[in-house]
């Protein structure tokens, strides 16, 4: 469904400007997939085996509800949809920038919660 939607605005208004919102769109889960992957090649773990090491898995151990983590990743594919929206409609290279930036420090910042558990 994400490629889907990262591939319409390219037929509409050329790969440059949607190149950043086809980025964007599928953030969350191109950065935990990666990080997992990376890391579990870093120890030496077969990553083509079952594991339960991605962020969304890890936040239920510590401490998050099913819901809870739904709930944030629906709300940071929300604001990740905003900023796509944004990038598409962006009068220029740097604000394009600017978005991707402000979408990856989004996504830092839920997958660094997730994988701090729970405050208070």
């Amino acid at each position: 469904m994400l490629a889907s939607l990262g591939h319409l605005p390219w037929q509409r208004i050329g790969w440059p400007l949607a190149f950043v919102a086809a980025l964007i769109l599928p953030l969350y889960y191109l950065a935990d997939a990666t990080i997992t992957l990376l890391r579990r090649i870093a120890k030496r773990e077969p990553f083509w085996a079952a594991h339960r090491s991605h962020f969304y898995q890890r936040a239920t151990v510590n401490g998050f509800t099913v819901i809870e983590v739904i709930s944030h990743v629906f709300m940071l594919n929300v604001a990740l949809g905003a900023l796509a929206a944004g990038s598409v409609s962006a009068g220029s290279a740097g604000l394009r920038l600017l978005l991707l930036v402000m979408a990856t420090l989004l996504v830092a910042a839920v997958l660094f919660r997730f994988s701090r558990g729970k405050m208070g």
